[in-house]
């Protein structure tokens, strides 16, 4: 299917691995052009060379961490134009509410939670002086899918889902869309790493680590590719009328929860 994305321009943070760099990868074989942000410079740089390589279009990075207001403006202003806003950087800390301290908290949200709102606030605005801009955000089934092991993620997440849908309820009158993607576990080398070093602990072999995963959807996590795929889609004019939904990827993980 041809989305039609041909001379239109993403930004994508988090875009040097997982599933930024894979809806980067995605967005660049439908020849959209790419600003890509992220934290590692090398990585980033790395992923955009491969990108105009193998795709032939136009790629720009900036190094940033969008806790720092500076970086923050500084991007915003460098990405203006943009018609497509992916975000989707963050690293929430794990952990119990006894686990979790308030300093990694409020880290872990300034990125991912105030990170999200505050870039979409900069660059809302310059979509609706133009009449039009697409804004998915990454967000993830924590959510919804609650768990007090991982308490500031899910918190995190369900303000994050919150945000897309009220924002996303009235924006069409400006011209744009706002959505959000729950991705459930996906296969990106962090999670790989983590489910190598569980194995090693429970398993005592790290090779091992597919087998934690039997009791997942179709014995598996997602693919990067998965996520990518419906992010691409949600960023073109073909659900036009689509706002203000957030949309669960996790093979039914969220829905087949029972007490019976």
């Amino acid at each position: 299917m041809d989305l039609r994305l041909s001379g239109r321009t993403a930004l994508v943070t988090g875009a040097s691995r997982g599933i930024g760099a894979a809806i980067a990868e995605v967005l660049a074989e439908e020849q959209c052009d790419l600003h890509l942000a992220a934290r590692g410079g090398p990585l980033l740089e790395e992923t955009a060379a491969r990108l105009r390589s193998a795709h032939h279009v136009k790629v720009t990075t900036s190094v940033v961490d969008l806790r720092d207001p500076g970086d923050l403006a500084g991007l915003a202003a460098k990405a203006a134009d943009v018609d497509i806003l992916v975000n989707n950087a963050g690293d929430v800390p794990g952990g119990t509410l006894d686990a979790t301290t308030e300093e990694s908290w409020r880290h872990g949200w300034e990125l991912k939670v105030y990170g999200y709102v505050n870039l979409t606030r900069l660059l809302y605005a310059e979509m609706k002086r133009r009449g039009r801009g697409v804004v998915v955000n990454i967000i993830g089934n924590a959510g919804e899918s609650v768990d007090s092991r991982y308490l500031a993620g899910s918190t995190g997440n369900a303000a994050l889902m919150a945000f897309s849908r009220a924002l996303g309820g009235t924006s069409l009158a400006d011209g744009v869309r706002v959505v959000g993607v729950n991705p459930g576990p996906v296969a990106t080398e962090r999670m790989v790493q983590h489910l190598k070093n569980a194995a090693r602990t429970a398993l005592s072999d790290e090779s091992r680590y597919a087998e934690l995963t039997a009791h997942y959807p179709l014995g598996r996590p997602a693919e990067p590719r998965e996520i990518a795929d419906l992010v691409a889609f949600l960023a073109s004019d073909r659900p036009s009328y689509t706002s203000g939904t957030v949309f669960t990827v996790d093979g039914g993980a969220a829905s087949a929860t029972s007490l019976y």
